[in-house]
């Protein structure tokens, strides 16, 4: 299996010793979240990811998948999609069931919440890695590491507890490890060389400058805008000279209705100080060529316009004042 994932691997990503090279989502993962309101009421939500961008969802009433891309379902054939489904419907109602018949015994108080996370991960030149962690009232409750259960701190006995109890079934242990080592490495490779096309393009970003709402007496709120980049990450700074402000402050990297990117990025100054402050934007797109931009000085977007509009008003008048002069000659004649 380790020797498959590196052949994979080597296809999929051309030149996978190089982490350079390494590009795209690096990680598969599926997350549930089972809210119990009482015992008669319990509700699962589940969704999938590839990093952070999600490919997955779960429609629980007819316990089928959604697929959100359309290379969502990888190189998996529509049997093998079929049968997945009906593992995770039968999974989840198991689930529901064997918790409510059990609450009492874990010392369990309605309404609580139980979140699982599950998937794999790629390292370049390694085997994939693969992982399960679950936590309860948003707390770590357990994990499986190298096939067995282990307890979180956080979790007390009764992590303890639970992990005891798993173990007598040796059933679903291996289903839980066929999937883990097996079925999510071949659906992530699957599935990125399905959306090879759409997970590595790279659409460069536009960038400007803007001022926000007055920070107080006195202070400026430089922005800095960068949208329209694809993939997602970015880096984008406020900087004096090559020495990066520790003031800036980012906000969260948005989904654009084109599948791009937009960021913002914000630095609360002194007036007086703003001068000579400029956002340097980083993105794999644009190779070494770092987009820098000064605050107080004109892009050279506009720089360009006025190159070409002015010059193009002076040439209109000039020939409108030509015209009108010549006008009355040519009536005289």
């Amino acid at each position: 299996m380790q020797l498959l994932s590196l052949l994979l691997l080597a296809v999929i990503f051309p030149g996978g010793d190089n982490e350079d090279a390494f590009q795209g989502p690096t990680s598969y993962h599926v997350i549930q979240i089972s809210q119990f309101a009482n015992s008669t009421w319990a509700q699962n939500q589940g969704s999938g990811w590839l990093d952070d961008l999600q490919i997955h969802g779960w429609d629980s009433e007819s316990g089928t998948a959604i697929f959100l891309k359309p290379w969502s379902k990888g190189n998996f054939s529509e049997e093998e999609v079929i049968e997945l489904e009906e593992l995770f419907r039968v999974y989840l109602i198991g689930f529901i069931r064997e918790v409510q018949d059990r609450a009492s015994e874990f010392h369990l108080e309605y309404p609580f919440l139980i979140q699982g996370i599950a998937g794999c991960e790629l390292h370049p030149g390694k085997p994939t890695v693969s992982f399960l962690r679950g936590a309860l009232g948003g707390l770590d409750f357990l994990s499986i590491k190298n096939d067995s259960c282990a307890p979180a701190p956080e979790g007390g006995s009764r992590a303890q507890q639970f992990c005891t109890l798993i173990s007598q079934y040796q059933g679903i242990c291996d289903t839980v490890a066929k999937l883990l080592l097996e079925t999510c490495p071949q659906y992530l490779f699957g599935v990125l060389d399905a959306g090879k096309a759409e997970l590595q393009r790279q659409v460069k970003p536009e960038a400007w400058l803007s001022s926000g709402p007055t920070p107080g007496p006195g202070r400026l709120l430089l922005v800095c805008h960068v949208s329209g980049f694809h993939p997602k990450p970015v880096w984008a700074m406020w900087m004096r000279g090559e020495q990066e402000q520790p003031g800036t402050q980012r906000g969260d990297v948005l989904p654009q209705a084109d599948g791009t990117w937009y960021l913002r990025v914000t630095l609360d100054v002194a007036a007086r100080e703003a001068a000579g402050l400029s956002c340097r934007v980083r993105h794999s797109s644009l190779g070494d060529q770092d987009i820098v931009l000064y605050w107080g000085r004109p892009t050279s977007i506009v720089l360009i316009t006025l190159a070409i509009v002015v010059p193009s008003l002076i040439l209109l008048i000039c020939l409108a004042l030509w015209h009108f002069r010549r006008w009355p000659y040519q009536n005289i004649s």
